[in-house]
């Protein structure tokens, strides 16, 4: 009871100090009640921990509520073979939302929840400097790589998307939107048409 009591009230800062074997040793319950607050506080590398363990255990992903405008699940595969499937080698399997292929092409994920729909248009925060810690993520190797990418994609006026879906950071690899990256004050932002989709033929 005490374990999962301190799983609950990790301080920010403290979860990324998890090691697997620690994580490893917790219950399902808490192992799931670790996973949301290692995503609260922006520790993706302690998330994707989680993530590995909880696909290994049955049932250790509850039952997500279904999104009619969402693929199904069965058509969902991880970041790691999505990239692949585009060509992508990412930098670390674990912290890595994005990458390029050899034809200089920047592709990021995007979380599908996190879209802003305006005027017929959707947009998505790619990347926000960490002003008074409120955003941690951005100083950890992912978010440095994140801003990296933005920056090459701003350069090349337009980068290629891919929906991220769940809590266990499922991507629909088929389904690609065509970005455009923008930089508002210290942001940068990727804006789309939903027509724009596209329904691609992945590299094998």
């Amino acid at each position: 009871m005490n374990e999962r009591r301190e799983v609950r009230i990790l301080p920010r800062g403290r979860v990324a100090k998890w090691s697997k074997e620690q994580i490893d040793r917790l219950s399902t319950p808490e192992l799931r009640t670790l996973l949301e607050n290692a995503k609260r506080l922006k520790e993706p590398e302690v998330a994707a921990l989680c993530n590995e363990l909880l696909d290994a255990r049955p049932r250790g992903h509850p039952q997500p509520r279904r999104n009619r405008h969402a693929p199904k699940a069965s058509s969902l595969v991880t970041r790691g073979k999505a990239f692949e499937s585009h060509g992508v080698i990412p930098r670390n399997r674990i912290w890595s939302r994005g990458g390029v292929r050899t034809d200089g092409a920047v592709l990021l994920t995007v979380r599908a929840d996190e879209v802003q729909k305006t005027g017929g248009s959707e947009s998505y925060l790619l990347w926000a400097p960490n002003v008074d810690d409120s955003r941690p993520w951005s100083d950890t190797p992912g978010g440095k790589e994140r801003l990296e990418h933005c920056r090459l994609a701003l350069e090349r006026g337009a980068a290629e998307g891919l929906l991220l879906y769940g809590k266990a950071d499922r991507v629909d690899p088929k389904t690609v939107l065509k970005l455009r990256v923008e930089k508002r004050g210290d942001e940068y932002w990727a804006t789309c048409v939903p027509e724009e989709r596209v329904t691609v033929i992945t590299y094998e």
